[in-house]
C-alpha cells in the first residue's frame, strides 16, 4: 500500500504536505521511498534530502504505463513507506487522442494512482473557502469510481472557527481529514524563475524541514496514515541489462549549477559497467583523470554564470577533452553551458566553453511542455527517423540555430511542430530536450560503447 498526495489544483500546497509527511515519518526512524509524478527535478530533491534516499519520477510520457508499475514495485518495497507525490490537479494530464489511447487524462495523478492502484489523499486550499470545501472533495471523490480518495488535508486553514466551518461542511461526506495546515506565513520555501530554489542553495533548510516536522507530528492523524503508508508487496527485480566487460568512467557535472539527473538515468549507466564520477564546474580546477565520457545535466548555470566564466583553467579542459573525441551528453543546463557565452537576464555576457559557436541567451519567455522529437540523421546514440520523447523547461534560447540539429520537434499533446531542435556534433549531443532512458536503453548502452571506443585522457 502507499497514497499519493494530490491536489485539487498547482499551488494548493502538495509540496509542502509531502515533505511534512516525510519530515514526520523520518523523524521516527523509518525508512521512506518517494516517488514524484511527472518529470519535475527540483521537487525530487527535496525528498531526497529529507529521506537520504533518490526520489524516483513516474512520468508515463517520458517512459510508459508499464515503466512506472515496474518502477514502483522495484523500489517501493525495500522501504517500510512509500509516499507518491502528484502533479498539478488531480486530474490535469495531456489530452491528445493520438497519443494518449483516449485517455485525457494521460500522465496526470489521477492516470499513476490507477495504474499503481494506490489510494490518493486531497490536498485542499481551504484559504478562500468554508461551506463550499464540500462540493470541491464532493467532485473529486465522485468524478472517477476507479480512484479511491482515502481522505483530505485541509491547508491554509485560517482559525479554529475557520476550521470548524470546514468540518461541518464536510461532515456529511464522512471523509476523514487527515492533516490539518494552519496558515505558516514563517514556512515557505523561496524560488526563482523555473521553481523552487534547489536544495543545495538553501542554508536554512534544515530549520524550515524541522519545523514541517514539528507541524507534522501534531496536525496529523498518524493513526490512520501509517497504514495506508505502510509498504507491502515483494521487490520486483530489474530486467537484467547487458554490462560491459570492462569498466568505463564517465564524469558526471554535479554541483549547484548542475544538478538536474533523473536517479533512473544514472542508475543504468551503472548496471551497465560505467563508473560514475561527479566533479564540479564549479569548483574544480581540472577535470576527473582517465574518463572517457562526459553527462553534463540541466541547472542553473545562468545564476552560476560568472562563477563558471572564472574557472578558466577548467573550462579549457572540457574543450580540450570534447576536441579530442570524448563523447559527450549535454542537456538544456549543460547545453548553454557549452556555448561560446551565456547571456543573463541583465543582459550581462559570461564567456563558457564555446565548442558550440553560438550563445544561450536569457529572457522572460518560458519554454515549458512535453515534445516528440524525430532523429533528423544518425548520431553516436540515436539512428535517424528514431522518435523520441522528452521534455523542454527553459527560459534561455540560443541565438544561431544549429547548422546540424538534432531533431525536428513537435508539442506531444497536439502534434504542433515546434522547429529544429539541438546541436549535433560527431562526439557530441546537445539539447534542451530532457530525456529518461527508462523505455530508451539503447541511449546509454550507445553512450557507453562509444565512451569504449576513446582511449583515455
Amino acid at each position: 500500500m502507499s497514497i499519493i498526495i494530490a491536489g485539487e489544483r498547482s499551488g494548493v500546497g502538495k509540496t509542502t504536505v509531502t515533505l511534512t509527511l516525510l519530515a514526520s515519518l523520518r523523524r521516527r526512524g523509518v525508512k521512506v521511498q518517494s516517488f514524484k509524478v511527472g518529470p519535475d527535478y527540483i521537487d525530487p530533491m527535496f525528498h531526497q534530502y529529507v529521506t537520504g534516499l533518490p526520489c524516483r519520477n513516474l512520468d508515463a510520457v517520458l517512459t510508459s504505463e508499464n515503466y512506472i508499475q515496474k518502477c514502483f514495485n522495484h523500489h517501493s518495497p525495500q522501504s517500510e513507506y512509500t509516499l507518491v507525490e502528484g502533479v498539478m490537479g488531480l486530474f490535469d494530464g495531456i489530452g491528445q487522442l493520438a497519443n494518449t489511447n483516449g485517455k485525457t487524462d494521460f500522465a496526470s495523478t489521477a492516470h499513476v494512482a490507477r495504474l499503481l492502484n494506490i489510494p490518493i489523499i486531497l490536498v485542499i486550499d481551504c484559504s478562500r473557502l468554508s461551506g463550499s470545501v464540500a462540493a470541491i472533495a464532493h467532485g473529486y471523490c465522485s468524478l472517477d469510481s476507479r480512484i479511491k480518495v482515502a481522505g483530505l488535508v485541509l491547508n491554509r486553514v485560517g482559525s479554529d472557527r475557520h476550521l470548524s466551518l470546514l468540518k461541518t461542511s464536510l461532515a456529511p461526506l464522512q471523509l476523514p481529514i487527515l492533516g490539518v495546515l494552519r496558515r505558516q506565513d514563517n514556512i515557505t520555501i523561496p524560488d526563482r524563475h523555473l521553481g523552487l530554489i534547489p536544495t543545495s542553495e538553501l542554508p536554512e533548510l534544515d530549520q524550515i524541514i524541522n519545523s514541517l516536522a514539528d507541524i507534522g507530528d501534531t496536525y496529523f492523524d498518524w493513526d490512520k496514515l501509517l497504514p495506508l503508508l505502510k509498504s507491502s508487496s515483494s521487490p520486483i527485480p530489474n530486467s537484467q541489462l547487458p554490462i560491459t566487460n570492462s569498466s568505463v568512467k564517465i564524469a558526471v557535472a554535479r554541483d549547484q549549477a548542475f544538478n538536474f539527473y533523473y536517479q533512473d538515468n544514472l542508475d543504468l549507466l551503472e548496471q551497465l559497467g560505467a563508473e560514475l564520477v561527479f566533479w564540479s564546474p564549479l569548483n574544480d580546477s581540472q577535470l576527473p583523470k582517465d574518463i572517457q565520457g562526459m553527462y553534463f545535466g540541466g541547472g542553473f548555470p545562468e545564476v552560476f554564470a560568472p562563477q563558471l566564466a572564472a574557472n578558466i583553467s577548467l573550462i579549457q579542459a572540457v574543450k580540450n577533452s570534447i576536441l579530442a573525441g570524448i563523447p559527450t551528453i549535454a542537456e538544456c543546463g549543460g547545453l548553454m553551458y557549452l556555448c561560446e557565452q551565456i547571456i543573463d537576464f541583465d543582459g550581462n555576457s559570461w564567456p563558457m566553453v564555446g565548442i558550440l559557436p553560438t550563445h544561450a541567451q536569457m529572457d522572460k519567455r518560458l519554454t515549458l511542455g512535453y515534445r516528440r522529437a524525430v532523429i533528423l540523421e544518425n548520431t553516436f546514440l540515436l539512428d535517424s527517423n528514431k522518435h523520441i520523447f522528452g521534455h523542454e523547461f527553459h527560459r534561455s534560447h540560443l541565438i544561431t540555430n544549429s547548422p546540424q540539429p538534432l531533431f525536428n520537434t513537435y508539442r506531444y499533446d497536439c502534434d504542433e511542430n515546434t522547429g529544429f531542435e539541438g546541436w549535433y556534433l560527431p562526439n557530441v549531443h546537445a539539447s534542451y530536450i530532457h530525456q529518461h532512458w527508462g523505455e530508451s536503453r539503447e541511449i546509454p548502452q550507445r553512450f557507453i560503447q562509444e565512451c569504449l571506443k576513446n582511449q583515455q585522457i
